[in-house]
């Protein structure tokens, strides 16, 4: 892979960070490119962290440090993130919405994270367009900025020239595609692969908001009747046998489960027959109708939309993208 010959072949990455934004949270906005950089991906990349206030400072872990660059920094940017915003209900400060509404006139890519959508939307640029945020926040952006076409529950949105994502992960999950985007998936998955994560969740995947996944409690009897469940995916399992399984009514299994997992128990199960699935598809070489009914599914047709819903894509392409491979 060439270096670049000049400044002019260089693409120029800025993230804006504010006041008191943490080192987690910047790792999320550009860690995957500044991995890119050190790796070797993507040698021509220019990654610069601006302030996008005065005397702004980022830290954690009893860190503290002043960020480098100022707005000026975003006139040459092909790209800027914006990875947070401290209060969704504030309006950020004046400068960084003209800077913001500059870039996009000139034809740069403009992406907000988690809270940083809401940036994005302050500058009118989420209007008539699709996008998404945190899911804890996405009932208050859409309240806020009515215009905006919230997808709450997607991992990360591409609208072309203008780039949302959900929280935490899902940063570095649309880091990852911008590269597949920028310099194809070759790139993309090798530097996935130095990295470790999964090279490529698509933006079209839930967030998981309605189906969390915490570690049976088995001394509780809902987590009992989970662990219980989770030793028989291949089986038909009726939540009144789960409910039996806990000693308990299934009105009462119910209400406890949805208190211990935030989902009802049907959601639950059907989330982790599809995580099984993943599993089988990625490690063996068995067809796809076989996973479906090691999973609990009577067929390949029956686990294809639930499999759709939560993993983004078909049990062919995942299998395609992450899975075994005859040696």
């Amino acid at each position: 892979m060439s270096m670049p010959n000049s400044p002019a072949d260089r693409t120029r990455l800025v993230v804006i960070l504010f006041d008191g934004a943490s080192l987690g949270i910047m790792s999320f906005a550009f860690g995957v490119f500044d991995l890119a950089v050190h790796y070797g991906a993507m040698p021509e990349l220019d990654v610069r962290v601006v302030a996008g206030e005065p005397d702004a400072v980022m830290g954690g872990g009893g860190l503290a440090t002043a960020l480098p660059h100022d707005l000026a920094a975003i006139e040459a940017a092909d790209l800027i993130i914006v990875p947070n915003w401290r209060s969704p209900t504030q309006r950020p400060p004046e400068p960084v919405l003209e800077a913001l509404r500059y870039t996009h006139a000139r034809g740069g890519r403009i992406a907000g994270l988690c809270s940083g959508a809401f940036v994005l939307a302050e500058a009118g640029l989420l209007d008539d367009r699709p996008a998404t945020t945190h899911w804890a926040m996405a009932p208050l952006l859409a309240e806020r900025f009515p215009k905006v076409k919230v997808q709450e529950a997607v991992l990360f949105v591409d609208d072309g020239d203008i780039l949302t994502a959900g929280g935490g992960a899902a940063g570095l999950d649309l880091g990852l595609h911008l590269i597949r985007v920028l310099r194809g998936a070759e790139v993309a998955n090798r530097l996935a692969r130095a990295m470790v994560v999964p090279p490529h969740r698509s933006g079209g995947q839930a967030q998981y908001i309605e189906s969390p996944v915490p570690e049976p409690d088995v001394s509780d009897p809902v987590g009992s009747a989970m662990d219980w469940a989770l030793s028989r995916l291949d089986q038909v399992l009726p939540v009144d046998e789960l409910a039996r399984q806990a000693n308990m009514s299934r009105r009462n299994f119910d209400r406890r489960f949805r208190e211990t997992t935030g989902a009802a128990p049907a959601t639950w199960l059907t989330h982790q027959r599809v995580i099984h699935a993943q599993r089988l598809l990625e490690s063996t070489g068995l067809p796809v109708d076989v996973v479906a009914r090691q999973c609990g599914f009577t067929s390949a047709a029956a686990l294809r939309p639930h499999f759709r819903r939560i993993a983004g894509v078909a049990p062919a392409a995942y299998r395609e993208t992450f899975g075994w491979k005859p040696t």
